[in-house]
């Protein structure tokens, strides 16, 4: 399986070189869908909490989305946001701790994710996504996202009037957006700066931002919520040190707990830190 791991991706880096021989913008324009494509689904192993949990059936921008709900008699509510190439399951054991406390839980699979549809997605869709859930079955209380929903949640945060009576807990969240492009084209081995060029005017012509504005860091500047940021010396994803730039700003509204040892996903899985989610959520 490794072998054909490292042929396809060898196959792909070539097909970019011939591409941007003809085309730059043609070969920023397939990097961007490589960019915004989750290859790798996670599997649904059906926890059985998510076999009593109410289908919410989503529609954005022509997509069917599933989504999920828990004790929808509650007027606390947290919603749960996964990350790239995961899934609302792997929660699983999040959804239990919050519902056995008497909460209102709300989960999505998002567009290209899960049970929904899709085959690509950016920070943008996501965003909006959340901004559409909140819509629907807000106001939320609380909120749980694991790296790229972290992102995603901070940009949607921006449009809602929350306080400090709002709780979110980021977990190794992709802090700004242009390290992880800058990751991309590494492992594509594209060092072609006409090609960077043409890939940021792409997100700037889907976004009307360029690629910087992407930021945690930027889009915090004016959160009053109260946040718990949770993060680990050894991701090799979403790295420490973006993490470490926004603690570097003071915010008095937002905790860091470093970790050490529990990686990217690990860390969400670990006992210890589901059970200070759950105290502080």
């Amino acid at each position: 399986m490794k072998l054909k791991g490292n042929l396809a991706i060898n196959y792909i880096r070539a097909k970019l070189k011939l591409l941007a021989l003809v085309s730059k913008r043609k070969a920023a324009e397939k990097i961007f869908n490589l960019f915004c494509t989750p290859f790798i689904k996670s599997v649904d192993r059906s926890p059985a909490i998510f076999s009593a949990a109410e289908i919410l059936n989503l529609n954005f921008n022509g997509l069917k989305l599933q989504g999920y709900r828990w004790n929808n008699d509650k007027p606390h509510k947290i919603l749960i946001l996964h990350g790239f190439g995961s899934a609302a399951h792997n929660f699983h054991q999040y959804v239990s701790g919050f519902t056995g406390k008497g909460y209102q839980v709300l989960a999505v699979d998002a567009p290209a994710h899960g049970s929904s549809e899709g085959s690509t997605i950016n920070a943008m869709q996501y965003s909006q996504v959340i901004e559409e859930i909140i819509k629907a079955y807000g106001p939320i209380n609380g909120f749980l996202a694991h790296s790229f929903g972290g992102l995603a949640l901070s940009l949607a945060l921006e449009n809602e009037a929350i306080d400090e009576n709002t709780k979110v807990v980021f977990i190794a969240p992709a802090t700004e957006t242009v390290t992880a492009i800058n990751d991309a084209f590494k492992f594509l081995q594209i060092n072609d700066e006409g090609i960077r060029k043409e890939f940021n005017n792409i997100i700037f012509e889907i976004s009307g931002h360029a690629s910087e504005w992407f930021s945690m860091k930027r889009a915090l500047e004016n959160c009053k919520a109260d946040i718990l940021w949770i993060h680990d010396e050894d991701d090799d994803v979403t790295p420490l040190k973006d993490a470490m730039v926004v603690k570097a700003v003071g915010h008095k509204n937002i905790n860091f707990v470093i970790t050490k040892g529990l990686g990217h996903r690990k860390i969400y899985r670990d006992t210890a830190i589901k059970n200070m989610v759950e105290d502080f959520l």
